[in-house]
């Protein structure tokens, strides 16, 4: 069968009637992959579900194409929405598509150029504050409650509705609920989404069983951690520099009611997960994706994983999103030598490649 998007797939879970014009760019479908050399480093079953995949390159696009075919079924003209970059790519992609209007907040300096590219060629009003995320929602939120935008932050609960399809594409894909189920947390919406998904999945005899719940913020910006709001967010992993989620108490009753649990990573230990599920397995994710591997690594050093246990790691965007961190963070160049086979021959005796 064709895929036409996850509304198409799941529209008997979706607020979707046969009024609403769906918006589409056929995002879900993405892939699960088995990660066998993290298996046996970490000593668990590990799986991938890599969310780069998507049109914009991130897991944002299932909440965007049900949040943007609402709004226009509404009447709306115009979305609007605070973005530390995802968000903001997958909001002017999907307005683009729809034929309408979008404005974005961003942090300015703060914002991944990949991401900040995105949402300018797609055509959005980029609006660059001196603030941080938390300014620019709370910014957001008093406008879209004044006039007529719609606001498509994790705040609209149709963004929700469309993350939580990426539960049912895991159980579908592995035939059941994982026991783990570990992801970033920046925002907490997807948390919240994923959870409710398999809550759902479960609840209509489509899966037999509900996992724990594994949570990670940047030490730099773990409010939900730590238990109190973080002014100045601080972290490498831009798409989680948030320091007061606005799907705080959300995130907390999911992680009780899964009995998950929610730690921090720091950004060391963000960038060895970065370049080992490189390494290792071949993706190429963003930093904030790296931090749900980053904490699995932390969780597995101390036993945490019982022996065969299934661990569904979420890798939430793509690294293309993010070419900086890569450079620069990572301090990773190409070394140079001269045009001549001698010079290339040497480098690759001294690199122990032949």
């Amino acid at each position: 069968m064709t895929w036409r998007g996850v509304i198409d797939a799941y529209r008997s879970f979706l607020p979707i009637s046969g009024q609403t014009p769906v918006v589409t760019l056929y995002e879900g479908n993405t892939l699960l992959l088995p990660a066998p050399r993290l298996a046996t480093q970490f000593g668990v079953d590990i799986y991938l579900k890599f969310e780069g995949q998507h049109p914009t390159g991130s897991f944002k696009d299932r909440g965007m194409t049900v949040a943007v075919s609402k709004a226009v079924e509404n009447g709306s003209q115009a979305i609007m929405c605070a973005s530390t970059g995802n968000t903001s790519a997958s909001a002017a992609a999907y307005a683009a598509r729809a034929g309408i209007k979008c404005v974005v907040l961003v942090p300015a300096g703060y914002v991944a150029l990949g991401k900040l590219a995105q949402a300018l060629i797609y055509g959005a009003e980029v609006i660059a504050i001196h603030g941080n995320f938390d300014a620019a929602l709370k910014l957001v939120r008093q406008i879209t409650e004044s006039y007529p935008l719609t606001l498509v932050n994790s705040l609209n609960p149709h963004r929700i509705e469309g993350q939580k399809t990426a539960a049912f594409e895991v159980c579908d894909q592995l035939g059941s609920a994982p026991d783990y189920l570990a992801l970033p947390v920046g925002n907490a919406g997807n948390i919240t989404a994923y959870w409710k998904g398999f809550q759902e999945y479960r609840e209509a005899g489509r899966s037999d069983s509900l996992p724990q719940m594994l949570g990670f913020q940047a030490a730099g910006a773990a409010p939900i951690v730590d238990g109190r709001l973080v002014p100045e967010p601080r972290t490498v992993a831009t798409a989680i520099r948030i320091g007061n989620p606005a799907s705080w108490q959300k995130a907390v009753q999911a992680l009780e009611e899964s009995h998950g649990r929610i730690e921090k990573v720091t950004d060391e230990e963000i960038i060895e997960a970065y370049k080992m599920v490189a390494r290792l397995e071949g993706l190429f994710v963003e930093p904030a994706s790296a931090a749900a591997l980053a904490g699995v690594a932390k969780l597995a050093k101390t036993g945490f994983f019982p022996p065969g246990s299934r661990l569904v790691c979420i890798m939430t965007g793509h690294g293309l999103k993010d070419p900086d961190t890569t450079l620069n963070t990572c301090k990773l160049q190409p070394r140079v030598v001269p045009g001549e086979q001698q010079a290339v021959m040497e480098l690759l005796h001294d690199l122990n490649v032949i």
